[in-house]
Formats: structure tokens, sequence, C-alpha cells
């Protein structure tokens, strides 16, 4: 793999370095999508999302005529290279940017393009995703929201669960059965739903760290005009499985580098019977070990990036990589309880925190990612059935 970067390239960086350097007073950390949004933070993370835009440093393999930058894949990952340098990240409104986005290029019709690309680039439209239901996560095709064709419109009912944004969205991307009688992969219908149609009652759910992240939404015969539709009629899988692909795919590499780091630096600021914990060579070799595994996501990510820079749609590395980054996740934050010890127990809100109680919401949050975007279990399933050849259970 040659990664080699152009004249053109360096300058650009060149650019955005000292475009952030001049702009960090607006710059967010990397919160993800977990982070606890109360109304105060949220507006600075629109602020930043704003700023970015404004500066042309959103979308920067977007078309141009959809105010991206027409860049290649190279000057984005120089950007998030960059953001991470400067202890920053592309703030998370949603998945706007990350999933809708790609997919529309793909898949949406000229008009679905002109009407949401720009808006979602400069976070005039904020998105949430409309795929999980109370009885359908891990088996998304066994789906039961359903919708009828009438009167130009589908009609839509059903239920949504684990909405991420919904309660700040203007938008939802959703799954929905338009053919009860076919086949559970087939059937499904891709809709672009404005969240202020009559009929969409959103009510909030309560994570375990006190954040209220998630949503579930209803919808009672929600009226969406037919030209909102995304691909064809009962071919909406082909579509979620791209908008999936590029959700599996999507910087855990970069994330799980930066908590080694931290803890690391955790280590070296903990003592134990009067010195330092970095100083046992088990906890070095533990933390070591996370290193390793780090590293190796890091490059299966390089595989991936190599497929994208051939053109090609994100293929197995996004499973291996959301599979491995996530449970070296949870044995990351799980060690961290370790070193803390008592010190575990208290959170941001307790003056005596380590580190603002940070690892232990981490702790609590790990087996989120575990769960989302299609669960462990079946990117496990997708590595034996796709990679290895093996027969479906």
């Amino acid at each position: 793999m040659d990664f080699s970067y152009s004249i053109e390239d360096e300058h650009l960086r060149t650019e955005f370095r000292a475009w952030l350097e001049g702009n960090r007073q607006y710059a967010r950390p990397a919160l993800g999508p977990l982070a606890d949004e109360d109304e105060v933070s949220w507006e600075a993370t629109l602020r930043w999302h704003r700023k970015l835009y404004e500066g042309g440093w959103l979308g920067i393999t977007w078309p141009t005529e959809y105010g991206g930058r027409g860049g290649t894949l190279l000057q984005e990952i120089i950007c998030d290279q960059e953001l991470e340098r400067a202890g920053s990240g592309i703030p998370f409104t949603g998945p706007g940017i990350w999933l809708l986005g790609p997919t529309l290029i793909h898949w949406g019709t000229d008009e679905q393009k002109k009407r949401h690309l720009r808006n979602v680039l400069s976070g005039a439209e904020i998105w949430c995703q409309g795929y999980s239901e109370p009885n359908a996560g891990s088996d998304l095709a066994s789906l039961q929201t359903h919708s009828v064709e009438r009167d130009g419109y589908f009609i839509v009912n059903g239920s949504k669960i684990w909405t991420s944004l919904a309660h700040h969205a203007q938008w939802m991307f959703l799954l929905t059965r338009t053919d009860s009688a076919a086949s559970k992969h087939k059937g499904i219908s891709y809709l672009l739903v404005d969240m202020k149609s009559p009929g969409i009652t959103t009510s909030p759910l309560v994570q375990m760290t006190g954040a209220h992240h998630f949503n579930q939404v209803f919808l009672e015969d929600v009226r969406v005009p037919i030209e909102n539709i995304v691909g064809q009629k009962n071919e909406g899988w082909q579509v979620a499985q791209t908008t999936l692909a590029f959700e599996r795919s999507t910087g855990q590499e970069r994330i799980m580098m930066r908590r080694v780091h931290d803890l690391a630096r955790l280590s070296m600021s903990l003592s134990r019977n009067g010195h330092r914990l970095w100083d046992e060579s088990g906890v070095r070799q533990k933390i070591g070990q996370f290193a390793a595994e780090a590293t190796a996501i890091r490059y299966r990510g390089f595989r991936q990036l190599t497929r994208q820079l051939k053109g090609l749609r994100p293929g197995p590395e996004g499973s291996m990589i959301k599979l491995s980054a996530t449970e070296l996740g949870l044995r990351i934050a799980a060690f961290a309880m370790e070193l803390l010890g008592p010190f575990a127990q208290l959170e941001r809100a307790d003056s005596r925190a380590i580190d603002q109680g940070i690892w232990v919401r981490r702790m609590l949050e790990a087996r989120g990612p575990m769960i989302y975007s299609g669960t462990n279990e079946i990117q496990r399933n997708i590595l034996g059935e796709r990679v290895l050849g093996l027969p479906k259970g």
C-alpha cells in the first residue's frame, strides 16, 4: 500500500492546519454518537459544524454542486488526521453527513440530491435513522413498520426505536415494508420522512449514564410523498445495505488508538504502593497488547481505504473493524476500572472523580457500540458466510 501524499495534498494539510489554529475557539472534541448533549453543548456542536462548512471543510469528497469540495479520499483522510491532531473531530449532528449523504450520492434522484445534500452539509437539516424497531434490531429484515400507497403518498404506520437525535432531527430516513407478501428481505422500501409530518411522536429513552440520546419514534398514518422514496419500491434492502456499509467503516480505528493513549496517561497518573501503575510490568504489557490490537485495526482500516481508492464500495473489512474495535473498547474500559479501583465508582459530578469521570462513562457506554450498526453476533455471521464461506446456521 502506498499512501504517499502529493504536493497538492500537503498544501491542503497546511491550509487546514492553519484554519484550525485560527478557529480553535469554536472547536469541539470528537464526542461520538453516544455523547450527552444538553441544549448548550448541542448549540456549540452545531456552531462547530457550521464553521467547518463555511470554511469548506465538510464533504471533502462530495461533488461541488452539492456543497462539497470535490476532493479526493486521501484529502478527506488528511482532514481527519488534522482534526484528530487538534483534539477535535467532525461534530456528530446525526447521521446526515456520515450515512445519508453517501447513500443519496449513490442512490438518490437528481431532485433528492439538490434538495437535501447541501442542507445536510450546512447543518440546515439534522437527520435521524429509522432502522431498528422493538422487535427488529439484530434481525433488521424482520421490521414491521408498514406502508400502503395511496393518492401519491405512502401512508406509514409503525415504530422505530434507539433513534439517535430524533428529538433534534428535522428529517428521518427509514425502512418500511411496502409488500407484506414478499420474503422478508424483499418488499422493503427506503423513505425520506419530514419529522414535522402529522402523526409522528418522539419519546425519549434515557440511558444508564443519565443521558438522553436515544428515542422511540411512533408513526401513525404519516403521509410521505412518493417522490421521497430512494431507489425502487420494494428494493430498499439494497439501499439499506449501502448505508450500513458506511456505518460500519467510519473511524473506529482512530478512536481505539486514542483510547490506548488515554489509558497509558491514566496509568502514569495513578499510584499504588508508592509507585506509578505505569511502572508495573503487568500494566505496561496489558496496555502494549491493546496498542498492538489498535494498530492491527488501523491497518485493517487501510485495507478498507484501499478498496475505496479503487472505486469499490466498503467491503467486509467494515464488519471486521466494527467487531474488533468495539470489543477492544470494552476491554480497555474494563481495565481502566481495575486501575481506578474505588475511584471507578465516581462519576463526573463528583469533584474527586479522576479524568472527570470519563472512564466510568466509557464503561457504561461500552456495550452500546457492540449492539448498534448490527450486533457483533451479526458481524460474525457476515464474516463467516461472506468471507470464510461457511454455511448459514
